[in-house]
């Protein structure tokens, strides 16, 4: 008999909508989609009033330490960051892993520290910048992390700041015929960092009050400088046959760009993440709000709604970062860039599109099907039988504030503070285990999240 029964709901399926029906879980998997009232096993959980979605992926996070970014160095840092997943909705996450030095040695080692405290699944993207990182791509692919990504601002100082060393566009070229020889995938920073280091220090040279607020971010890194460098990874991928994900998509432009580069051949999927679609320059946040690319005009998340609406955006994430909030100090200038996101991610997300009357359809894909197939989660993304039993179970109807109080990343604040939301998470299940049952997170489900290796299908954007 199966394990688990989830009923009383309304479940999300991709080619049908919401259907009412029981759900039937078995080891993990879900074993039968079954007409309401109908499904048997030994444990039976009325969730009459939600609504039953496939769990979130978020594939762009970073997972660090502290104020590092670079990586998980306790078991703690998956605790705490995957408990705030869990809060918003997400089962499955994919955080960036940054060093310096080679990966081959300390693979093992982030593996086995990370699924010590994760209560969800997670993969790896490696930042690949040295020479020896570059030679140990293929060992990377074989160990199920096909996707890599390059920071193409990480160039004189730009990297100094983070500790590495600099690159350039031979490199890139050469990351990219590697990926495709061993079918991965690109995961480019697109900023042209040194035009926009010309436009810093014109910025820089003005006076008043308007010279350290998000505007004056803006216009230091403005949008021509991430569609340029979107444009031209995306065109150096269809030259070597490499796939492409282009990140963190903030602005119309490049928006734009990806799309030309895709009509024209690239095989460039599209993310953008929720800040872009929920705050602009004249958000009343202040330096919190700092983060690269920055924060853009309201035309340009009007434009991202667009992409949302009309088919061209394939993916949202969050980009969460967890360092403290006094990493905020120093006004716009000293402040570092990045801030957290997942506690909020499916409420945040559904509340914006409630309000704007975009149908779930429109956004569900985005945060499941659509990344699971992309970065080759094959069991992941669908409530299907077969499929892991991961579930975001939410009540549409809920009225909450966020709280820099009651959030589970150890960031301990949100941009989004103080604002009302009208969807809840009440329930969150990776693979058939509770990680937050009735709102609270249980303790058993602490070390029971697991490195998932990924397989890229061979295929073209995320059809």
């Amino acid at each position: 008999m199966a394990e688990l029964v989830l009923t009383g709901g309304n479940v999300w399926l991709d080619q049908k909508g919401m259907v009412a029906a029981d759900i039937v879980i078995s080891k993990g998997k879900i074993n039968a989609i079954v007409a309401p009232g109908t499904g048997a096993g030994e444990e039976v959980i009325n969730v009459t009033g939600t609504t039953i979605l496939p769990g979130a992926i978020d594939a762009h996070i970073h997972l660090g330490h502290g104020s590092d970014i670079s990586r998980p160095r306790m078991p703690s840092d998956a605790m705490t960051e995957t408990a705030a997943a869990a809060c918003g909705g997400v089962t499955c996450f994919i955080p960036y892993i940054m060093s310096s030095e080679p990966y081959t040695p300390v693979f093992d080692e982030l593996k086995s520290v990370t699924e010590a405290g994760a209560r969800i699944d997670f993969g790896f993207h490696f930042v690949i910048a040295t020479e020896a990182q570059l030679s140990e791509v293929p060992f990377l692919c074989r160990k199920g992390s096909p996707t890599a990504k390059l920071f193409m601002n990480i160039r004189g100082e730009e990297g100094a700041r983070l500790g590495l060393p600099g690159t350039d566009d031979g490199f890139m070229y050469r990351l990219l015929e590697t990926l495709a020889a061993e079918n991965g995938m690109l995961c480019p920073h697109p900023e042209n960092i040194e035009v926009a280091w010309v436009l810093r220090d014109r910025v820089m040279r003005r006076e008043g009050p308007d010279n350290d607020n998000l505007a004056a971010w803006n216009a230091t890194r403005p949008p021509f400088v991430e569609a340029e460098a979107l444009s031209r990874a995306s065109y150096f991928g269809k030259i070597t046959g490499s796939k492409v994900h282009g990140v963190h998509t903030s602005s119309a432009a490049a928006l734009e760009a990806a799309v030309m580069q895709r009509n024209a051949g690239s095989d460039v999927s599209i993310e953008t993440c929720i800040q872009y679609l929920l705050h602009d320059v004249d958000s009343d946040i202040g330096a919190l709000g700092k983060v690269n690319p920055p924060l853009r005009m309201a035309s340009d998340r009007e434009a991202l709604w667009a992409g949302i609406v009309n088919g061209q955006i394939d993916t949202i994430a969050t980009d969460h970062i967890h360092r403290p909030i006094d990493s905020k100090q120093g006004g716009i200038w000293k402040a570092q860039p990045g801030f957290p996101g997942l506690d909020t991610f499916i409420p945040a997300l559904l509340t914006a599109s409630k309000e704007r009357s975009i149908s779930i359809d429109k956004i569900l894909p985005l945060i499941s099907r659509n990344p699971a197939r992309r970065m080759g989660l094959k069991n992941k993304g669908r409530i299907e039988v077969g499929a892991d039993a991961d579930f975001a179970i939410v009540d549409m109807n809920a009225r909450w504030k966020v709280s820099n109080g009651s959030l589970a990343s150890d960031a301990g604040y949100s941009t989004l503070e103080g604002q009302t939301m009208t969807v809840k998470v009440i329930h969150t299940l990776s693979r058939g285990v509770f990680v937050l049952r009735d709102g609270d997170l249980t303790n058993d489900s602490v070390g029971k999240g697991r490195y998932v290796p990924r397989m890229l299908a061979p295929v073209s954007h995320v059809t």
